[in-house]
C-alpha cells in the first residue's frame, strides 16, 4: 500500500481484513529501512474468509510522498517488489527446490490518492506509471466521506481519464480478460475505479444494528453500505473475487517478465566471460 501520511491507510486495512495487520504493535516479519526517505514494513496475519483460512501479508510504506522532494520515491518501492521476484527466482532455479516455493511476492499495491476532488498529482502519475509494470495496481480514493457525492463522481472521471492519457493500466488490466463474461465482470470494476472508501475500526449502533462506521455530525457514515461508500466492493475484489486472478497475473505476467529478463542477463553475462559473440547465445526456460 502506498500513501502520504494521515489518509487512513491503516484503519482501511484494518476494516478490510477485519484484523489489526496494521498496527505497529503488530511484530513485523521482515523490515528494510531506506534512509531518509520512507520504511517498508511487512506484517503477516491469518485471516479467514468464508471458513477459508489463509496467510495475508500487508506491506506498509509509511512515509511515501511525505518528502519535499519526492522525485524518485517510488524507486525503494520498486526495489522491494523485485528483491521479492529475485528471492522467488532463486528458489525457483535451486537444484534442490522445494516443492512449495514460499511465495513474498507483492501480488497486489492499493494505491491511496488524497481526496483533493480536482486531479491526480504528478507524483500519482509518476508512480502509478512505474508500478504498473511491475505489480498490479488498484487505486483507491482516500477518506472520500470529505467530498460530496457529485465531487466524488467528478473526481473519479477525471482520474479514469488521467490513467488512460497517461497509458497507466490498473487491474483489472483489459487485456488479460480471459473472456467475454470475464470482460463483461471486469468492465463494471473498471467503470468503479478507483473506489471511493471509508475506513473505521469504530463500531456504532444504527437502527438497532452495530456497524462499523465514522460518526460526523450529520449522521453515521456506514462502512460497508454501498450507498455510503465503495469499500465493499474493494474487499470482494481483493479477498473474494478476484484474489486468484490477482496472484494469477502476477505469477504469469509480472513475474514472467522480470524471469525472462533475469535469465537473459545470466545468459549474457555467461556469453561474455566465455568470450562467445552474443548472437550465439541461447535463452534456456527453468
Amino acid at each position: 500500500m502506498n500513501k502520504r501520511s494521515g489518509l487512513g491507510k491503516s484503519t482501511l486495512m484494518n476494516t478490510l481484513f477485519k484484523s489489526k495487520v496494521s498496527r505497529k504493535s503488530v511484530q513485523a516479519t521482515s523490515q528494510e529501512k531506506i534512509p531518509k526517505t520512507i520504511d517498508i514494513k511487512s506484517v503477516s496475519h491469518d485471516i479467514e474468509e468464508k471458513g477459508v483460512r489463509m496467510k495475508l501479508t500487508v506491506i506498509d510504506t509509511p512515509g511515501f510522498g511525505d518528502q519535499i522532494n519526492n522525485e524518485n520515491c517510488w524507486q525503494p518501492i520498486m526495489k522491494f517488489i523485485n528483491a521479492q521476484y529475485e528471492q522467488y527466482l532463486q528458489e525457483e532455479i535451486n537444484i534442490n527446490r522445494k516443492k512449495r516455493i514460499p511465495d513474498s511476492r507483492v501480488h497486489c499495491c492499493i494505491y491511496f490518492i488524497p481526496p483533493t476532488g480536482h486531479c491526480l498529482r504528478p507524483l500519482d502519475v509518476e508512480f502509478m506509471r512505474r508500478l504498473s509494470k511491475v505489480v498490479n495496481i488498484v487505486p483507491v480514493i482516500a477518506k472520500a466521506d470529505t467530498l460530496t457525492l457529485e465531487e466524488r463522481d467528478f473526481f473519479k472521471q477525471k482520474i479514469r481519464e488521467e490513467l488512460q492519457a497517461n497509458g497507466i493500466d490498473v487491474y483489472p488490466q483489459k487485456e488479460f480478460d480471459d473472456d467475454a463474461e470475464d470482460r463483461m465482470i471486469n468492465d463494471k470494476i473498471r467503470e468503479m475505479i478507483p473506489f471511493a472508501v471509508v475506513g473505521s475500526d469504530q463500531e456504532y449502533q444504527v437502527n438497532g444494528r452495530r456497524l462499523l462506521g465514522r460518526k460526523t455530525k450529520w449522521g453515521t457514515i456506514e462502512v460497508e453500505n454501498i450507498a455510503h461508500c465503495e469499500f465493499a466492493y474493494l474487499r470482494d475484489l481483493l479477498i473474494r473475487t478476484h484474489m486468484e486472478n490477482i496472484k494469477d497475473i502476477t505469477s504469469s505476467i509480472h513475474y514472467e517478465v522480470y524471469r525472462v529478463r533475469r535469465l537473459n542477463e545470466n545468459n549474457t553475462a555467461v556469453a561474455h566471460a566465455n568470450g562467445l559473440p552474443q548472437h550465439h547465445m541461447t535463452s534456456h526456460e527453468m
